[in-house]
This record gives C-alpha cells, structure tokens and sequence, in this order.
C-alpha cells in the first residue's frame, strides 16, 4: 500500500507534521472539472486556443507535452475544462448559422444546438471515451515495468475525444456550411467532394485518437487504433457509386 501522507521535517529536523498527498482519483477528477466549469477566472482560455490551433497543425506537438503536464499536476488530463467550452461555443455558432441559412424558428435553432452540442459532442464523445478506455486498460497495458499500476483517466479519455472532435468540427460544421450550396448538386463533383470532407474529418479523428493513446508511456500495441482508417477508405470508394453523405446527413438532421 503506498502511503496517503507524508512527512515534512523542519530545517533543524525536529518538527514535522503530516501534509495530505492529493487524491487524484476519477471520481475526485470529475468532481473538479464540474467545479471549474463555474470558475472562469482561472480557465486558461488562450492555451486552449493554443492547442486547437496546433491540432490542426502540428498534432504530436501538443500530446509531446502530455509528459510534462503529468510530472507537475500527477494527472493526465487538462486542468480546466476551457478547451470543451470554447468547443462548445463554436458549435453553438455553427448550429446557429445552419439554422438560420435553413429558415428554422428561435425554438428549432436551439434544439439544433442543444442536439449538436449536447448528443453529437458530449453524449457520443463519452461513449466512445468509455470504450476506448476500458478496451486500453484491459488490453493495451503494459505494467510489467511499472512499481505502480496505471490506468487511463476517464478525463483524459474525453480529452483525447475534444482534441480529435476538432478537425471534425472545422470539416464538417464549418467548412461544409460555406460548400453546402456546391454539395446540394447532383453533379459527381459535389459527391466525391462531400464525401472526401467526411472520409478526412473521420481519419483525422481516428488519428489524433491514436496520438492521444500513443503519448501514455505505459500503454503499447496503441496503434490498433489506426486499423478502422482502411475500412473508412473501403466505405469512401463505395459511397462514390451515389450515395451523397453530405445531403443525406443535412436531410437527416433537418428532414427535408
């Protein structure tokens, strides 16, 4: 058992007093993000930005300093929930914009939104996050050169999903909406486009989830995530014989 505190001796060595180590277990973790959500003060919004810039650019980058941030806060996860907020407000935007290009009422716009934030990101972001989790720490792990056994915080699970949901977010939410008057054609041009849009946002996904997985030193074999990129591939050929993702995903959501 490893001890829950730990000593602290004065300079002449004669005092000392027990100082708690902190928990920094999942339940204590979630409790804390739920916390920081209301303090906006000490969110720091311009690393958050920081970091969605470098995903888009430079992805390896911002899971090389993953390490780091382990040694000085002992977890694994972001320290605040600015960066999912700051996602969350794009998406509200973009919800928006659809709803108003689209002609749909102040009450259709917000379930829009609340649909597009709180099921497409959050809901199914944290199903995945689960799986992905529980499939690591049974299956991926090798604690063989570890005194201590490891596990993947549930947080930093749903981070990995944030960081990977962006690419999908600039694809899909943003530039889709500025080429939806091109992809609502009949032309084989606006379906090979439309569909590439969702074969790249997908594959960026998959691949920054395999980054996200990669920077935790004591899990191995990570690029198993990588193996659903062929059948994305396989689907994208076969969409080319007429099925219009983009069209069918619109018609979908705004059942036209």
């Amino acid at each position: 058992m490893l001890p829950t505190y730990r000593a602290s001796t004065s300079l002449n060595g004669k005092h000392r007093k027990q100082i708690p180590v902190q928990n920094f277990s999942p339940r204590r973790q979630s409790n804390r993000m739920l916390g920081d959500v209301f303090s906006f003060r000490d969110m720091d919004f311009s690393a958050a930005l920081r970091q969605m810039i470098y995903l888009c650019i430079a992805p390896q980058r911002v899971y090389r300093s993953i390490y780091q941030h382990k040694q000085t806060t002992n977890r694994w996860a972001r320290k605040d929930p600015a960066f999912i907020l700051l996602l969350s407000i794009f998406l509200t935007f973009s919800g928006a914009a659809y709803g108003i290009s689209y002609g749909r009422s102040f009450t259709a716009i917000v379930k829009l939104i609340l649909r597009i934030v709180c099921i497409d990101f959050i809901a199914v972001g944290l199903v995945i996050s689960v799986l992905c989790r529980i499939f690591a720490n049974r299956f991926l792990k090798h604690q063989s050169i570890y005194a201590v056994d490891q596990s993947i915080e549930w947080n930093y699970a749903f981070d990995i999903h944030c960081n990977s949901f962006l690419p999908i977010f600039f694809i899909l939410y943003v530039l889709q909406f500025f080429f939806f008057p091109i992809l609502n054609t009949d032309s084989w041009i606006s379906l090979f486009i439309g569909n590439l849009m969702y074969l790249v946002a997908f594959s960026y996904y998959n691949y920054l989830t395999f980054l996200g997985y990669k920077a935790l030193p004591f899990l191995t074999h990570t690029e198993i995530f990588l193996y659903p990129l062929p059948i994305f591939i396989v689907l994208f050929v076969l969409s080319l014989f007429g099925f219009n993702v983009s069209r069918h995903v619109i018609t979908w959501y705004f059942h036209t």
